[in-house]
């Protein structure tokens, strides 16, 4: 899939929210209904320092009812937590095992088993987000064009080939099949950054406690 070029990259954010226009008088707000469904969602995900999120999840070897329940459940967590893609593993399933969706109307795609037989020479770097780390983005270099080869939740054989935000959006998710996060892929001094956010939102969430 194909996007419009810009001078400068727009911030991706592959797991919390819209971003938000920093120069308006007034940020818009959630409908309560919407916002709770939100943090109902954002509470089955794993945040960073689990050790799920550390580990190199496991093939799926049984295409059952089971799978398509597990696929039908991550659809849901990451609508309704306004992720755009959720790895198995954020549930803290060993699983290798993903979901994306890139736009509100697409469909759900599931990935099982998703291995990368290629990826295109040029990169791109860009803003990424995480649902594992909220409120954190760091900047991520990826290749713009990826092939995947993956099964569905049918078991039935998926080629994936993919550019742009679709394909960034795919391995992010992929590498937490890995065991890999964001932070693992940013520069040292964005991740001091992000680490050091990390603890002084901790610290303010114990003290509101």
């Amino acid at each position: 899939m194909g996007e419009e070029q810009h001078e400068r990259e727009p911030e991706l954010d592959l797991g919390v929210e819209e971003p938000l226009d920093p120069e308006a008088d007034e940020q818009p707000r959630l409908d309560p209904e919407v916002e709770a469904r939100r943090l109902a969602a954002m509470s089955f995900v794993r945040r960073y320092g689990d050790p799920v999120l550390k580990s190199k999840a496991t093939p799926v070897d049984r295409f059952d009812d089971t799978l398509r329940g597990q696929v039908a459940r991550m659809a849901g967590i990451m609508s309704d937590a306004f992720g755009v893609g959720l790895a198995a593993p954020q549930l803290g399933i060993s699983q290798r095992l993903l979901v994306y969706r890139v736009g509100q109307e697409a469909p759900v795609i599931a990935l099982v088993n998703p291995e990368v037989e290629w990826t295109g020479e040029d990169e791109e770097g860009w803003e990424e987000g995480c649902l594992s780390i909220p409120g954190v983005q760091v900047d991520v270099d990826r290749p713009v064009h990826v092939r995947v080869r993956a099964r569905d939740e049918q078991g039935d054989e998926r080629l994936v080939e993919a550019s742009g935000l679709e394909a960034r959006v795919i391995q992010h998710e992929i590498d937490h099949l890995d065991g890999v996060l964001i932070l693992d892929r940013t520069s040292k001094e964005q991740r001091k950054e992000a680490i050091r956010a990390l603890r002084e939102m901790e610290s303010a969430d114990e003290e509101a406690a």
